[in-house]
């Protein structure tokens, strides 16, 4: 009898031992998927029929619901599994150079939907612009006609798909600025760059319902849209936003390409692998001393940025020395650690 209630016992425990652990999976799967699901749609503000007439319904239901949805779900799974998984969108979009096409395309398509969903409201229920909008406006483009016409011809003369902007450029001042496709003045790939406070969407699906060709008419009509009391708030965060000294410090063209071979050669030394930095130590350095005696941006023109440059420059050299001695991995790891620490310290490094 006592040999059965043993057996019974442990048959019990085995039983609780494998629920804990097919609860313990649920619970990792559970977490999997919400942490896949990072990015998501918006709520647009107001319901799809109320755009109308300028947007019909069908074509704000579509293009809200089926492309903006699409540009969320290909997002999530880019990201999956990755180190992106944790970061912003900003960051994203910041460093974008860096990503594939797929986060490139989602991630500017995410971002650039919600800015045009947030600008826009029936004629009724806009809010005025404030007095601080529109002196910057009458100082960067001496009227809101005047402004107008730019978004517009910025707009008109985008061809193919893309956007028009109305930007904080990092120098303060507005600018009407045109991508491609979803690109946006956030991003490192673009030319001209800033915090973007209008977005226009001129892809053929935003206006192809109800407007055909007349890509003009759409524009027009978009811009009835237009809030410009929510456009004020836009751009009065953007004028206080760190982000336009952090894209000023990204235009600098040496920091950049020094940036790009760092990334290469220290993030893999992170994994153990000293094959990239082993392989450009040289190059390394080169980018090190280009870095040092370029001119940097305003903000960062001052003698901690120049002694940071050149301490980081001096650890270069030591690392591709060290290279060409074969020196060990640890030593190696150890380096480019430093170096990377230096680097950061360089790029944070600005006037209060």
């Amino acid at each position: 009898m006592c040999i059965y209630l043993t057996i019974f016992c442990n048959f019990k425990q085995k039983i609780l031992l494998m629920k804990t652990i097919l609860f313990s999976l649920i619970a990792v799967l559970f977490v999997q998927l919400t942490a896949a699901q990072s990015y998501t749609l918006p709520t647009l503000p107001y319901a799809y029929a109320e755009y109308a007439p300028q947007i019909d319904a069908l074509t704000m239901e579509i293009h809200h619901s089926k492309h903006h949805q699409a540009y969320v779900n290909n997002l999530n799974k880019a990201v999956l599994g990755t180190r992106m998984e944790s970061q912003s969108l900003i960051d994203l979009l910041f460093y974008v150079g860096f990503r594939s096409d797929v986060v490139r395309n989602n991630a500017g398509g995410h971002y650039n939907h919600s800015l045009f969903w947030d600008i826009l409201a029936p004629t009724a229920k806009q809010t005025p612009i404030t007095n601080d909008l529109l002196l910057a406006i009458g100082k960067d483009f001496k009227s809101m006609d005047s402004l107008k016409k730019s978004m517009l011809n910025a707009a008109t003369n985008r061809f193919g798909s893309g956007w028009a902007w109305l930007m904080v450029s990092p120098d303060r001042q507005l600018v009407v600025s045109s991508t491609s496709n979803q690109d946006n003045p956030l991003m490192d790939a673009v030319n001209e760059r800033g915090i973007p406070i209008v977005a226009i969407d001129v892809w053929e699906h935003a206006y192809y319902l109800n407007y055909q060709n007349k890509r003009m008419d759409y524009l027009n009509a978009v811009w009835s849209l237009i809030d410009w009391g929510v456009v004020s708030k836009k751009y009065e965060g953007a004028m206080k936003d760190s982000l336009l000294i952090e894209i000023e410090k990204d235009n600098w063209p040496a920091m950049k390409d020094f940036h790009k071979v760092m990334a290469q050669t220290f993030h893999p030394s992170e994994n153990g692998d000293l094959g990239p930095i082993r392989l450009r130590s040289g190059e390394f350095l080169a980018k090190a001393i280009l870095l040092t005696v370029s001119t940097p941006p305003k903000s960062l023109n001052n003698l901690a940025v120049k002694q940071g440059l050149f301490n980081l420059e001096k650890k270069c050299n030591e690392i591709n020395n060290l290279v060409k001695k074969g020196a060990k991995d640890a030593l190696l790891i150890k380096e480019m650690a430093e170096s990377h620490d230096l680097f950061h310290l360089v790029q944070g490094l600005c006037h209060d």
